[in-house]
């Protein structure tokens, strides 16, 4: 076949065609994990969706990335997700191909409790996040921030005070006034200046239900997204739940020619599901309609990875066509194979190195407190011998780690433990405080955790004041070392853990296993030198 149409080039894929072979030295950093899939490996190995042959390969953003919400500003994308009890929040990322993503600056910075789906827009040159949350126990609420550049400084939210509500998606209607659509469906209007509500919570729409026989989670109606082209407003939302079975949540549509309805459900309902384990993304839902540079047209949404639901939910990319009456259709299939970048695009830098000599800030941006209180940041200072975080609590489990959140599957980290006074500190891979595993040093004791406790049977009598700590998660195994040298000679942690079990499905809290660093006790540590290294599988 010669010069295929762009959908045809979809369908070549997705029928199993051969791919433009790679050159040697993009081929010789490639991986084959199991399921087939092949990524190209980019800074410190890290996979990376761009194959570098023209083709990209999901996730386009790796590790927990949830609800991503995405905006299109001239040649530019700015996509914001969930970031539920870590702070600083809200990380802004920037791309201006769809693919290659790069981490900009936190937006939120004041703890509100925990986040779920925000919506990022533009609205008359501002920008804004309308934010889902719960602060120290109140009632959920609808907050908002905003900024007249993109990269801030943000302001403090603003309580909209709309009650028991989640998942706000903003658009403005044929009658130029401001809406929120949240979890149900319902909508609300708002001032003009987007910061109170102006009018009251209304049932907008009542969804496209599926055959009683699917295996979902629950029904769950939420996520809204708008979009206003041609003549209708095009409203995408999730359905089905956001875990628990794999083929529970999708994505489906509905149009309108007011934002106030009636709303016609798409005939291709839903546009997008998993239906079964053999595929490689799992609950592939809660989508976003994006133009992409040359005018075609792409559904970003999150997923589950096959087998890693420690990895919590990340950020893909499908194609997606118009069709002649005026709906949409997804191209991707399972996304198991590599699919044809988006046209005409500006190639940028995707992500970065995780590794930190901790000599400047990366907060939000890399780092962030679980669950921080309001006062959090007065623990950190930044010494020309790295970061100093001053104790808290007397446990993993109370003391608000530090946390690294990553995206690969086999991975490596080392890190620098100096301690203060009667501190307490150690590496961990921490959940949440009811999850996590690790090592500890107080200055005569090595401590262990699993299951979330400490193994008091496992304690070892050794004077630390300085220590390094190697951690390797190799395909939920996890093998801990630490030296007392300064990476000379290792000893060999007596227990290998196996955490494949840490995730949503059994904690709770929609979160993701991630690298943490604790400081407990009456003291400090100070943290120095930490590495990273994505492994071969």
């Amino acid at each position: 076949m010669t010069n295929p149409s762009r959908r045809d080039a979809f369908k070549i894929l997705l029928a199993g065609a051969s791919l433009p072979a790679l050159p040697a030295a993009a081929a010789s950093s490639t991986d084959c994990p199991a399921g087939g899939q092949a990524w190209r490996r980019g800074i410190e190995g890290q996979r990376q969706a761009d194959q570098g042959d023209g083709t990209y390969l999901n996730p386009i953003i790796a590790g927990d990335h949830p609800d991503p919400t995405v905006l299109k500003d001239g040649k530019d994308y700015y996509l914001t997700y969930s970031s539920f009890y870590s702070y600083p929040g809200l990380v802004i990322w920037h791309s201006t191909d769809l693919v290659n993503w790069r981490p900009v600056a936190p937006a939120l910075k004041k703890p509100l409790g925990t986040i779920w789906a925000v919506d990022l827009c533009k609205h008359d040159g501002r920008y804004f996040i309308y934010i889902p949350a719960a602060p120290d126990g109140k009632p959920w609420s609808i907050y908002a921030i905003w900024a007249d550049r993109i990269e801030g400084p943000w302001s403090d939210p603003v309580d909209l005070k709309i009650a028991d509500c989640i998942d706000p998606g903003h658009v403005v209607g044929e009658d130029g006034k401001r809406y929120l659509f949240v979890n149900g469906i319902r909508k609300i209007r708002l001032s003009d200046d987007g910061l109170a509500t102006d009018g009251k919570l209304e049932k907008a729409y009542e969804p496209w239900r599926y055959p009683a026989d699917w295996v979902v989670e629950n029904f769950a109606p939420e996520g809204p997204k708008l979009l206003r082209r041609g003549k209708w407003f095009y409203l995408v939302t999730a359905v089905g739940g956001t875990a628990g079975p794999v083929t529970g949540h999708m994505v489906i549509a509905a149009r309108s020619a007011s934002v106030h309805g009636p709303w016609e459900h798409c005939p291709h309902n839903p546009l997008v599901r998993s239906l079964s384990t053999a595929e490689p993304w799992w609950s592939r839902g809660h989508a976003t309609l994006i133009e992409g540079p040359a005018g075609d047209w792409w559904m970003i949404y999150h997923g589950y990875e096959n087998g890693y639901r420690t990895l919590g939910r990340q950020t893909l990319l499908e194609p997606m066509e118009w069709t002649a009456d005026g709906w949409f259709r997804a191209l991707g299939g399972d996304l198991s194979r590599p699919l044809p970048m988006p046209r005409d695009g500006k190639k940028g830098t995707a992500g970065f190195a995780l590794s930190d000599d901790f000599r400047r800030d990366r907060f939000g941006v890399q780092w962030s407190f679980h669950d921080p209180a309001p006062d959090e940041m007065t623990r950190v200072r930044f010494t020309q011998d790295g970061l100093r975080i001053a104790g808290r609590g007397t446990s993993p489990a109370d003391s608000r780690p530090l946390t690294c959140s990553v995206g690969d599957r086999t991975y490596e980290v080392e890190v620098d433990l100096t301690l203060e006074g009667e501190a307490e500190a150690g590496l961990l891979l921490f959940y949440s405080q009811k999850a996590f595993v690790g090592i500890g040093f107080t200055p005569d004791t090595v401590k262990t955790f699993q299951y979330a406790d400490e193994h008091g049977w496992a304690r070892v009598q050794r004077a630390t004041s300085r220590v390094r700590v190697r951690l390797t998660n190799d395909d939920h195994v996890v093998t801990l070392r630490y030296s007392h040298d300064g990476g000379k000679t290792w000893t060999l942690h007596g227990t290998r853990m196996e955490v494949s079990g840490i995730h949503h499905n059994v904690f709770g809290g929609f979160l993701s296993l991630k690298v943490g660093i604790y400081s407990a006790g009456k003291g400090a540590v100070t943290l120095g030198d930490f590495r990273y290294r994505a492994l071969p599988a």
